[in-house]
């Protein structure tokens, strides 16, 4: 899991660097709040929401107004909160529950067949007929044609 945060992190970052090589530690706070307050596709949540029980606000809604912020009511405000804390640990494990299954929908695939260890190739091939010069038609040991790719 921390890998994958890390390359999300990365992927963030690499385009910054570009133009400001010297800087991209200025630039990590954009990038990490992207990734805070962007869905997740395993929980189905933003990081945010799961530490802090409500979504944030993000700089946009402030400069161009939403329906939340524009009909943002003081007075509610501290009671909702307490509402989105009382419901954190069921969406917490509402969250855990859909990684769950997703991490098994995943692993009916490519890892549960073939492993992480498991060559990253096919064959031996031979090539059964030589059609035009630079193209082959290949099959496997058992002389079955390998599809055209």
């Amino acid at each position: 899991m921390v890998e994958s945060v890390n390359k999300c992190i990365l992927e963030g970052i690499r385009p910054r660097l570009e133009q400001h090589k010297a800087k991209w530690a200025d630039k990590l706070n954009n990038v990490l709040w992207a990734y805070r307050t962007t869905s997740r596709t395993a929980t189905g949540e933003t990081p945010y929401h799961l530490a802090f029980g409500t979504e944030s606000v993000i700089p946009v809604e402030i400069g161009v107004p939403s329906f939340r912020v524009t009909h943002f009511d003081e007075g509610r405000n501290g009671q909702l909160l307490r509402e989105n804390l009382d419901l954190l640990a069921e969406v917490r494990e509402e969250a855990r529950l859909r990684t769950l299954v997703y991490k098994k929908a995943g692993l009916t695939g490519f890892e549960t067949r073939f492993g992480k260890l498991a060559p990253n190739w096919e064959g031996p091939y031979t090539v059964a007929e030589v059609p035009h010069p630079g193209a082959y038609v290949l099959q496997d040991a058992k002389g079955k044609r390998v599809p055209r790719v």
